[in-house]
């Protein structure tokens, strides 16, 4: 799985989180961007650019459905991948995720090749149509 290169941003008030899937981006060759809400989030997608997206829906002052619908609302962002983070498997959690747009729900804690997986679903292969 080549993600090299690969523009991908955390957003997660947990540290722990944040780190565990910093490692995990940087081992497979992508550029991690970190953010610990939506507010730190919207500044830093404006200057980085990320290809795909990661955000925690439960965190303070602006939550995960919030930050995904305003990252959603952008044009210029609106075709970025968002994958919603949840400590929760609920059905409610993902219909609510899809109706802000987000395109895909993963649970925390998440392994390695759960995260991984996911870039590579939303970007992976991106210029190469094999």
């Amino acid at each position: 799985m080549d993600l090299q290169g690969t523009r991908v941003m955390v957003i997660d008030d947990s540290n722990t989180i944040r780190r565990s899937a910093e490692i995990f981006l940087q081992q497979a060759g992508c550029d991690v961007i970190l953010a610990e809400d939506g507010f730190d989030a919207l500044a830093k997608i404006a200057d980085h650019h990320p290809d795909v997206i990661f955000v925690d829906i439960m965190m303070p002052r602006l939550d995960g459905y919030q930050t995904c619908a305003l990252i959603k609302k952008n044009s210029r962002y609106r075709e970025t991948p968002v994958i919603m983070l949840s400590s929760k498997d609920g059905l409610f959690d993902r219909a609510r995720g899809r109706l802000v747009g987000s395109d895909e729900y993963l649970t925390k804690p998440f392994s390695k090749d759960a995260l991984l997986s996911a870039v590579n679903r939303h970007h992976g292969g991106a210029g190469t149509d094999s």
